[in-house]
């Protein structure tokens, strides 16, 4: 409501980017979607906008004032790609939606993958699937630099809750 949309923009990518999103979410993200547009001096919101807004309410704002070594940018780029790498060859993982080694929040960058479609159940190979996923970037800084970071600890921790969840509940 009062937030003109650009011609083309696709509310079913929105939608596929925002599953479990209530009203009073999809109001926020639109707000902050509106504010994209108008520091930009735009009289409309524009898909991109949009899909920027979504990062910023899932992930946190942008950290643009921090400094990132190449290394460290290296080793981001490496540890998503591995992610994404597994993601996309595992046949029962969520297809991988975005990469970025763009820090927000406190992730130095993130691998984003979402359902096709609403779920209500998930079946084993489907965890197992999110839990290679998880250590496709541990594999990958461990395959490329031989060691691994810190940057795998919520990873593990991930896996890990996965795993146990997996056993003990399901």
């Amino acid at each position: 409501e009062n937030k003109p949309l650009e011609k083309g923009v696709s509310l079913r990518k929105v939608a596929e980017r925002t599953p479990g999103f209530s009203g009073a979410d999809l109001e926020n993200l639109l707000n902050e979607a509106a504010i994209f547009a108008a520091r930009q001096d735009k009289k409309v919101v524009s898909e991109l906008d949009i899909l920027s807004s979504i990062d910023k309410v899932l992930m946190g704002p942008e950290r643009k004032s921090k400094v990132i070594s190449p290394r460290d940018k290296e080793v981001t780029a490496y540890h998503e790609a591995g992610h994404a790498i597994i993601g996309h060859f595992s046949e029962h993982s969520d297809p991988i939606q975005k990469v970025t080694i763009i820090p927000r929040g406190r992730a130095g960058g993130y691998t984003l993958k979402l359902p096709t479609e609403d779920k209500s159940y998930h079946r084993r190979d489907e965890f197992l699937a999110d839990i290679a996923v998880a250590f496709g970037g541990y594999l990958a800084e461990k395959l490329k630099f031989g060691d691994i970071t810190t940057g795998s600890s919520n990873d593990l921790q991930k896996a890990t809750q996965m795993a146990e969840g997996l056993v003990k509940r399901y």
